[in-house]
């Protein structure tokens, strides 16, 4: 299938990112698209090296019913940068449309393997600031440990990850 599908992107405690995406497979639970990455105030930097930028692109999966999606990044010239995983309180579709929440925790896999979780302190501010509270916190590193834990034993990403590959 191809087409656009309707991104709802929320972050608490009220930021939305909503965009149209094209579809580059509709599998039901999973849904390939592409897009790039475009107003990012800063480069992302993960171990010291520039991981992600403007105008580098991404071909992400979301998961339907999962508390995880995962972004395959690449810069302009198509090179593969890594795993960018962004962890959810959930991911539901209804339609053409999806709708995720962030749960502030992210992990950054590289190329050979290594994964590193990020974004530690957003998740704090967010419990110290009554944004979320103590069972969500915990819930949320529940997840991105479980995903860790998953990546050593080389049982993620889902092998459905490495099927599409960015394509102009």
């Amino acid at each position: 299938m191809s087409g656009k599908i309707h991104l709802l992107y929320h972050r608490l405690p009220n930021r939305l990112l909503e965009r149209d995406d094209e579809v580059v497979a509709d599998l039901g639970e999973v849904i390939v698209a592409k897009s790039r990455f475009e107003g990012m105030l800063a480069p992302l930097r993960v171990n010291g090296v520039e991981v992600i930028k403007n105008g580098y692109r991404m071909l992400y999966f979301a998961f339907i019913g999962e508390n995880y999606d995962i972004l395959k990044v690449y810069d302009e010239k198509g090179n593969f940068r890594g795993l960018y995983i962004d962890v959810l309180a959930y991911t539901r579709r209804e339609g053409n449309t999806l709708e995720m929440l962030d749960l502030f925790l992210d992990i950054f896999v590289f190329p050979i393997g290594e994964a590193f979780l990020l974004d530690e302190e957003e998740l704090e501010m967010a419990l110290n600031y009554g944004l979320i509270d103590r069972e969500t916190f915990d819930f949320a590193y529940r997840v991105a440990r479980d995903i860790l834990e998953k990546i050593k034993r080389k049982e993620f990403p889902p092998d459905i990850v490495w099927k599409y590959e960015w394509r102009d």
